[in-house]
């Protein structure tokens, strides 16, 4: 393996090996705590732009399988302690390596995970760059930023997902970079579903008399895709909506409620929530560098909330047949507890 590097915007260097494709990029470096679930992970559009830094040491020992892709890749990086050449599962196609090289994303392993992801959580989240060759000058990357994230990953044209079994419901899925998954469970659970662009007016959603609209999960900062955010405010109580992850923030920015950028975010398929409706906790699948703040919110109230730091993880507005939740129902991969959700969207399109 040929010599790489970890270059923080601090200055900070961390030397390691190279494995995949040797493309050095520049991203906004975050720590993901997902033991299992790299596919999804590395596939999942949300983390466009990012440097994803895996804190389990040994990753993949599964290998690759293609049927678990949420999505096209578009992480800018890939750190690992550990890397896995001789992956061992029945249902391995290929390997880690063989993926990235595939999607031209550089991977680095060999490195102190535990010492960045104490860097991270002492001082936030932070640009970095993976490459072959120290920079000479690093304002190239402390200047980075994750801009336009969601027109580069939503999908260009609708599409249709056909219910399994009888069909329930029409469901239309705005795509600011959803999961596969998302529409997956759905259409297991009796849904015809209708995946379209972000760039989609609120009449283009409309005019396919949806009985359901879903507001996909999405990259980066939702406030500054304006232009979605204004379409939810012309669909808001006309149509039962489930907002999940950015599609949660979407909604909440729609109602008055502002957010702000975490010191490092939520990733990973650990994070405890308690739902102020029942008194219940769960353990959730997250993966987002913004939360909602509530002070101006009008229409809903929050219930949901983080037990780590407090922090919004979903909203009720009963009164217009709404929810939005931080966290992913569909959990792939996670724990599957809050799947509920879909049955409280299914109910407020019965009603």
């Amino acid at each position: 393996m040929k010599k790489g590097y970890l270059v923080l915007q601090n200055g900070q260097v961390f030397e390691g090996k190279v494995f995949g494709a040797e493309v050095p990029r520049i991203g906004e470096l975050i720590f993901t705590t997902g033991v299992v679930g790299y596919v999804e992970t590395l596939t999942d559009p949300s983390y466009c732009g990012q440097i994803i830094l895996q804190t389990f040491p040994l990753i993949g020992n599964y290998g690759v399988m293609e049927e678990d892709f949420e999505g096209e890749c578009a992480v800018h990086g890939y750190v690992v302690r550990e890397v896995c050449d001789q992956p061992s599962n029945f249902r391995c196609e290929y390997d880690l390596d063989t993926y990235l090289k595939k999607v031209g994303v550089m991977g680095l392993c060999g490195v102190d995970t535990r010492q960045i992801t104490r860097i991270i959580r002492d001082h936030g989240t932070m640009n970095a760059m993976i490459c072959t060759e120290l920079p000479e000058d690093l304002s190239q990357i402390a200047n980075f930023r994750v801009e336009k994230a969601v027109e580069e990953v939503t999908c260009k044209e609708e599409s249709i997902l056909e219910a399994e079994g009888e069909k329930k419901f029409d469901v239309t899925v705005i795509d600011y970079g959803a999961k596969r998954h998302i529409a997956k469970e759905l259409a297991s659970m009796g849904c015809r579903v209708r995946i379209v662009p972000a760039t989609y007016t609120a009449q283009q959603i409309l005019e396919g008399n949806p009985d359901g609209i879903v507001l996909s999960n999405g990259p980066s900062d939702p406030r500054e895709f304006a232009f979605g955010v204004q379409q939810v405010k012309e669909l808001f109580g006309k149509v039962p909506m489930l907002g999940i992850c950015m599609g949660h923030q979407m909604l909440a920015l729609a109602n008055g409620a502002d957010c702000v950028k975490l010191p490092y975010g939520h990733h990973g398929g650990n994070q405890p929530i308690h739902d102020k409706k029942t008194g219940k906790a769960y353990i959730t699948t997250q993966n987002h560098n913004f939360a909602v703040t509530c002070e101006n919110l009008k229409n809903g109230v929050v219930r949901f909330v983080n037990t780590n730091d407090s922090t919004c993880e979903g909203i009720d507005y009963p009164e217009y047949k709404a929810l939005g939740a931080q966290f992913h129902p569909e959990t792939c991969a996670g724990s599957r507890d809050t799947r509920f959700l879909y049955e409280e969207f299914f109910k407020m399109m019965e009603d």
